[in-house]
């Protein structure tokens, strides 16, 4: 998997469109059950909406929702939305309260998409690698120097075994940063930690 590009934090957007009022909320989203959870904590926050109509992209995942409009009108033009802006790791949930005026299928259909668009183009966004998970031992007098690598080099899901002479680490770290950080790590220990590999 290549790098990409997701949301850094959470963006909304609100339009009128005919006196119905669209709000998009997007955020990222790594697992399709996170997803799921960030479009119910919305609808908590609106229960009373006439719709919610949804999309995400995780990867070679996606799924759509039209939350009751017709069909087509919604969950497509906002993952449509996704795709255009070239984001993945991406959630975008609009709650509609209806006006009153019947947009027809075109109409909902800009709606939906516009407002998904729009929140997407102002959030701000952040350029991911691919992660591997990686395993180090090191001796305890060496501990100060990894834990300060690790966090130099943004390694996450750390996972520690203690051992009589040391430590085995378990962490993931950007595809990226795997070089550097092994270098460094050889370079602060002069070659005495065992060799990093993968699990």
């Amino acid at each position: 998997m290549s790098a990409y590009f997701t949301l850094a934090e959470l963006a909304t957007h609100q339009e009128e469109v005919k006196a119905s009022v669209f709000i998009a909320y997007a955020d990222r989203a790594d697992t399709p059950e996170l997803a799921l959870r960030f479009l119910n904590g919305v609808l908590q926050r609106h229960p009373d909406a006439s719709h919610l109509c949804w999309a995400y992209k995780i990867g070679q995942q996606y799924r759509f929702s039209d939350g009751g409009e017709p069909g087509g009108t919604a969950g497509q033009p906002i993952l449509r939305a996704i795709d255009g802006m070239g984001l993945d790791h991406v959630v975008v949930g609009v709650i509609r309260y209806f006006g009153g005026t019947k947009l027809g299928a075109g109409g909902l259909m800009r709606a939906y998409g516009g407002v998904a668009a729009e929140a997407l183009r102002s959030a701000p966004k952040r350029e991911e690698s691919p992660r591997e998970t990686l395993t180090v031992e090191v001796f305890f007098e060496h501990l100060g120097v990894l834990y300060r690598l690790l966090d130099s080099h943004g390694a996450e899901e750390r996972a520690e075994e203690y051992h009589e002479r040391g430590v085995k680490l378990r962490f993931t770290l950007a595809q990226a940063e795997i070089e550097r950080f092994q270098t460094g790590l050889r370079d602060a220990t002069k070659g005495r930690s065992a060799s990093v590999s993968s699990p």
